[in-house]
């Protein structure tokens, strides 16, 4: 016996027909069950480049679950408009018993989950949300104080000592298809009737949906037993590239947690561990809610006195700072809305410790500019490189810019993809161009300060800045 004859499942972020929490739940206890996915304004609204390549991933991606939909015998409603409206005037429209979506952690999303709650409550119908997006959440792994975690390598050990068969089981919601409503919904409105163009996303190797996600997890599988060494290395093909697709849940964190638990070994520990990184980050979020306002998780630096150059930063943002690795890594991320792990942790460091710009600028640049972007990983990336976050890199550890790039970048390979102007220099060159005496730039035709800046800081002075301004809080 149905417990509803009509429900409604609301897609947000886990874009995918299978092993889906909510969709098999509302499957299961439902005669008919309509979909929902909502571009919702008041995110969209937000975003000031009407080019952004999300927007078109997600389009995509959206495209291809209401044509799986159809397939299964149901189909998708694509709505425009805010969400915390539409979902409780759809639902009364179709005369829906229960609503079900997967949880979100951010803070926005709770408020407007909660406001969603609060108006089906009035209508009478029932809201029910699942974990789906991570593995553990909320206080599922706690110290034995009943605390959450602030250090990852113990609540790493946890997360490890607690996962077992149960945790990563699939949910089968082929095995219910049938309980679809066959209905045709309407066409999904044109991106550009969301107010957004395309960008360059299908020059990118980037496919997008569900299909596209099981092709990149197919290749990373040829790859994965180097993953533990070759992650390291921008100009090797070493990660998975699955950041976005776990984002907007194309794929499921479950099966990808699966696989690499069960494969064993140096490079599939070594993703399972990042995966579970996703998962610290979360929970440290929800646990936390102050950072989403820009608040350090270390209270004591919440005031750092930076200098925030405001030409500086702007050189950051270009790519012109005149250290090649830091230069190239921006400018991938201005041209792909990608950069590399690694990189990240390179340029968040250099913004801090070498620029002396307040590290919430680099994580709200960012967060506009990454296809991956993330609310909890990427602050607490930037805390972590910032020394202001939970587990962080200590405020006296600076990288050396020179010294990461001839470390990770030695033939500079990454560095001549995106910075061709300093194609011609050698391997060794090529880490501190500066330092090439004025007859070999002639020589190759590359003046310093006129074909690439010279370096906007000297690195040995930066970092004597920066301890200082860290040591006098």
């Amino acid at each position: 016996m149905q417990k509803y004859q009509k429900s409604l499942v609301w897609f947000r972020r886990d874009l995918r027909d299978y092993d889906h929490a909510a969709l098999y739940h509302a499957l299961k206890n439902s005669t008919q069950v309509f979909c929902i996915f909502v571009f919702d304004t008041e995110i969209l609204d937000l975003l000031k480049d009407k080019a952004d390549r999300r927007v078109e991933f997600i389009w995509e991606s959206i495209k291809e679950l209401k044509s799986a939909l159809q397939s299964h015998g149901g189909d998708l409603i694509v709505a425009h408009g805010k969400a915390s409206e539409t979902i409780p005037q759809q639902a009364e429209r179709l005369g829906i018993e229960a609503v079900f979506s997967n949880r979100d952690y951010e803070p926005s999303a709770m408020i407007r989950d909660a406001e969603v709650a609060q108006a089906l409550a009035k209508a009478d119908i029932e809201f029910h949300q699942f974990k789906d997006q991570v593995i553990f959440e909320k206080d599922e792994v706690l110290t034995q104080q009943n605390k959450p975690y602030g250090v990852f390598t113990p609540y790493k050990n946890a997360h490890l000592k607690k996962l077992n068969d149960f945790y990563l089981k699939p949910y089968p919601t082929d095995k219910y298809f049938k309980n679809l409503a066959p209905h045709q919904a309407e066409e999904m409105p044109a991106l550009e009737n969301l107010g957004f163009q395309r960008t360059n996303l299908s020059q990118m190797k980037l496919p997008t949906g569900m299909r596209g996600a099981a092709a990149l997890l197919d290749d990373f599988m040829s790859r994965i037993k180097q993953y533990r060494e070759a992650r390291n290395y921008p100009a090797v093909k070493g990660p998975s590239y699955l950041s976005v697709h776990l984002r907007f849940g194309t794929i499921s964190i479950r099966q990808l947690a699966r696989t690499a638990w069960q494969m064993g070994g140096a490079g599939p520990e070594t993703w399972l561990s990042e995966l579970i990184w996703r998962d610290f980050y979360f929970q440290i979020l929800y646990h936390n809610p102050k950072i989403a306002g820009g608040e350090t998780y270390k209270a004591e630096f919440n005031h750092l006195p930076f200098p925030n150059d405001k030409r500086l930063f702007e050189a950051w943002c270009k790519g012109e700072t005149g250290y090649p690795l830091v230069d190239a890594a921006m400018r991938q991320l201005n041209q792909t809305g990608y950069m590399h792990n690694r990189l990240r942790m390179v340029v968040a460091s250099f913004l801090v410790k070498d620029l002396l710009v307040d590290w919430r600028w680099g994580e709200h640049y960012f967060a506009e500019k990454l296809i991956d972007f993330d609310l909890s990983a990427n602050n607490g990336g930037w805390q972590w490189a910032a020394s202001t976050g939970c587990d962080a890199q200590p405020w006296f550890r600076i990288f050396n810019p020179i010294t990461q790039s001839e470390k990770f970048d030695g033939t500079g390979k990454f560095i001549r993809k995106y910075i061709p102007e300093l194609a011609s220099c050698s391997d060794k060159e090529i880490h501190a161009p500066w330092l090439m005496p004025s007859l070999r730039q002639t020589m190759l035709g590359i003046e310093i300060s006129k074909h690439y800046p010279a370096p906007v800081v000297d690195h040995r002075l930066q970092r004597e800045k920066a301890l200082n301004l860290y040591k006098n809080i």
